[in-house]
C-alpha cells in the first residue's frame, strides 16, 4: 500500500455520492464507500483519519481510494464478481439427486427429506463418498424441486365424454335469460355443527378475539343449494341428512313454488348418485314423479369437474361470508343462513361467468379428440 490514490471527485460525482446519501437506499457497504470517497476527496483526510471516523480499516480505505481511480465511482461502489466455490456435485451425481428426489419415497417413509435424499444419493451413486444435506438443498433449488411438498388436485380424464357435457353447459351459461326456460344450477354442501365448550372473548381494542380450542361436536348438516344463473336468485336448504328424498322435495319445490309457470328447467348439477330422476320415482307416486320429471330437463357436469358448476362459486362465496366459524345448533345455522341468502339476493348479487365455448376451444384445444370425419373434407 505504498502507492497513493488521490480522489478528486468532480461536481458531478459528488452530487450523486450525496443524492445516494440522501435517498436511504444504499446499503451498508456501499454507504460506508461513498462516505470514503466523500471524506477522501482532494486529500480531505488521510487513510488513518477517514477508518478512525468510519470504525473501519485503513486497507477498506486505501481498495476504495484504488477501485475509484482505477473504474470510477460506480465501480468504487460495487463489489467484485465472486466466481463461488467448486460445485460438490458432477452432473451425472445432479442427475441421479433428480431422479431420487422424483421418485417415490422408501418404504416406511412419507416423503423425502433432505437428509434422506443425501443419504440415498451417496448410495446410489459408487464415486461419491459423502454429501451434506444443504449441498442437496441448494442443487434442488436450482432445480425447483420440492419433493416433501404435495398439493391436492383432481386429476381428471378429458374425453369426448368431457368435453360434449363441458359445451353443453357453457352453452346454457351463455344463452339469453328465457324467463319459459330458467337454468338454475344446483349443489349439496356439507357443514360440521361445532358447538363452543367455552364462551369467546369479543375482539377489544389492542386484543384479538380469543377462542377456545375446546369444542363439541353436534353432528353435520347438508346444504342444497338453488342459484339462477341469468337473475340474482339463490335459495339454501338446510337438511339433517343427504337423500334422495331430500333431492326430490327440492326439485317438486323447484316446479312448484319457484318456477310454476315456466315450461322447462334445465337444471346443472353434478354425478351424485342421488341427482337423476329416479330419485323423483323413489319418493312420490308415479304420476307425480312424472309429472315434476316432464318439467325438469337434468345437465350432468363431467365427472371431476365439479368447477363447471356456477353453484361451487356460490358455496364458496356463503362460506367465506356466514359459514367459516362455529355453529352448533342446526336451527341457528338456517336462521344465519336464511339471513345471508336474503341479503344477497336483495343486493343483486350474480355470478359473473367468463368462461365460454371460444375460450375452451382455445386454452384446452389439446385436449380435443382428433375427429374422425372433417365435413370440409367430406363436402
Amino acid at each position: 500500500m505504498n502507492r497513493v490514490y488521490d480522489v478528486d471527485l468532480t461536481d458531478d460525482e459528488r452530487s450523486e455520492l450525496l443524492a445516494l446519501k440522501r435517498g436511504g437506499t444504499l446499503g451498508a457497504r456501499k454507504l460506508n464507500r461513498a462516505n470514503i470517497l466523500l471524506m477522501a476527496d482532494r486529500r480531505g483526510y488521510t487513510d488513518a483519519e477517514i477508518a478512525n471516523a468510519l470504525c473501519t480499516g485503513t486497507s477498506t480505505v486505501f481498495r476504495c481510494r484504488r477501485r475509484f481511480v482505477e473504474g470510477g465511482v460506480e465501480r468504487a461502489l460495487s463489489d467484485n464478481s465472486r466466481g463461488g466455490g467448486q460445485r460438490l456435485l458432477t452432473a451425472n451425481q445432479e442427475a441421479c439427486l433428480v431422479a431420487l428426489a422424483c421418485s417415490t419415497a422408501p418404504k416406511g417413509r412419507a416423503r423425502w427429506t433432505l437428509r434422506l435424499l443425501a443419504k440415498h444419493l451417496v448410495l446410489a451413486c459408487d464415486d461419491l463418498d459423502g454429501v451434506s444435506h444443504e449441498t442437496v438443498r441448494a442443487r434442488l433449488k436450482e432445480k425447483k424441486l420440492k419433493p416433501w411438498l404435495h398439493k391436492m388436485w383432481c386429476i381428471r380424464k378429458v374425453d369426448a365424454s368431457f368435453i360434449a357435457k363441458m359445451e353443453d353447459i357453457l352453452d346454457l351459461y351463455a344463452e339469453e335469460p328465457d324467463p319459459s326456460r330458467p337454468v338454475v344450477c344446483f349443489d349439496e354442501g356439507l357443514k360440521q355443527l361445532i358447538e363452543e365448550v367455552k364462551a369467546p372473548r369479543l375482539v377489544r381494542p389492542g386484543n384479538a378475539a380469543q377462542v377456545d380450542y375446546h369444542y363439541r361436536r353436534n353432528g353435520t348438516a347438508k346444504l342444497l343449494v338453488l342459484m339462477d344463473v341469468h337473475r340474482p336468485w339463490r335459495e339454501v336448504t338446510v337438511s339433517e341428512r343427504r337423500t334422495r328424498v331430500d333431492f326430490a322435495l327440492a326439485m317438486q319445490r323447484l316446479v312448484d313454488v319457484h318456477y310454476p309457470h315456466a315450461d322447462k328447467i334445465r337444471v346443472v348439477m353434478d354425478n351424485l348418485n342421488t341427482h337423476n330422476a329416479a330419485s323423483l320415482y323413489a319418493t312420490f307416486p308415479a304420476a307425480e314423479a312424472r309429472r315434476i320429471a316432464r318439467r325438469l330437463e337434468f345437465h350432468h357436469t363431467p365427472t371431476h369437474a365439479s368447477w363447471l358448476n356456477m353453484v361451487e362459486i356460490e358455496i364458496g362465496a356463503l362460506t367465506r361470508q356466514c359459514l367459516d366459524r362455529r355453529i352448533g345448533d342446526i336451527d341457528f345455522l338456517r336462521s344465519e343462513l336464511a339471513a345471508c341468502v336474503e341479503q344477497r339476493n336483495a343486493d343483486g348479487v350474480r355470478i359473473k361467468w367468463l368462461f365460454d365455448v371460444d375460450k375452451a376451444r382455445r386454452k384446452m384445444g389439446h385436449h380435443y379428440p382428433e375427429p374422425l370425419l372433417n365435413p370440409s373434407k367430406a363436402a
